[in-house]
């Protein structure tokens, strides 16, 4: 009998043969509809939240390259048209009447000034002499973190005025530290000043300017 059946072979039982590689079959199948397009939904990327502020981050950060050769280009020029106006006013109209230029509304007329810009406080030449000084030496430590093209015009324009004027402090007389600036710009009904007091004035509206609009030296942008 146990040889017929060695002979015959078992029959298929689900429980001995067949049940368990059905199953891995099933199992197979199913995994495979699971992985297919649609099945799951994807993942949200753990990153995301990390990739926005990095993107902030990035778009603070200072773009493009510094501009200290802007700052002192227009440094350079406004300093040279300041002292080469000067020369002239001293060499040509100093002890001469003045030029009219529009009438009575403008006209050059040489005037030794001792005081700050326009002629305001003629007794503190020395004060002003050391905030000329203070300016500059601020001025060329900014330049370091200087990436904004306004902010180096702006600041050009200032540095350019600061030195024309402290050029005659220090060279002119009565005295170092103490020299009387050269104006000749007269406007009717206003102040005499010269090239150098409206670089400075000019800076600084520019600054003022971009102030308002929250750009800062080193290119980034804030919101008040």
């Amino acid at each position: 009998m146990a040889e017929a059946e060695r002979i015959i072979g078992t029959p298929d039982i689900p429980e001995a043969a067949g049940a368990e590689p059905e199953h891995t079959d099933k199992s197979a199948a199913s995994g495979e509809r699971s992985d297919s397009p649609g099945a799951r939904e994807p993942a949200e990327p753990s990153g995301s939240g990390s990739g926005s502020e990095e993107k902030a981050a990035q778009a603070e950060r200072p773009r493009g390259k510094r501009r200290i050769a802007v700052l002192f280009t227009v440094a350079a020029l406004a300093y040279a048209l300041d002292l080469i106006s000067k020369i002239i006013v001293v060499a040509k109209l100093e002890h001469h009447e003045p030029i009219e230029i529009i009438g009575d509304w403008l006209r050059f007329e040489a005037i030794r000034n001792a005081g700050a810009a326009f002629g305001f406080g003629e007794a503190f030449t020395v004060i002003f002499t050391v905030i000329a000084t203070a300016v500059i030496v601020v001025i060329a430590r900014l330049a370091r973190k200087l990436y904004s093209l306004p902010w180096a015009i702006a600041l050009g324009l200032l540095l350019g005025g600061a030195l024309g004027n402290l050029t005659d402090r220090i060279f002119r007389s009565p005295g170092v530290f103490e020299g009387a600036v050269v104006d000749f710009i007269a406007p009717k009904g206003f102040a005499v000043f010269n090239l150098a007091d409206s670089a400075i004035v000019c800076g600084g509206i520019l600054i003022v300017l971009l102030s308002f609009r929250g750009l800062d030296p080193d290119g980034t942008v804030h919101k008040n």
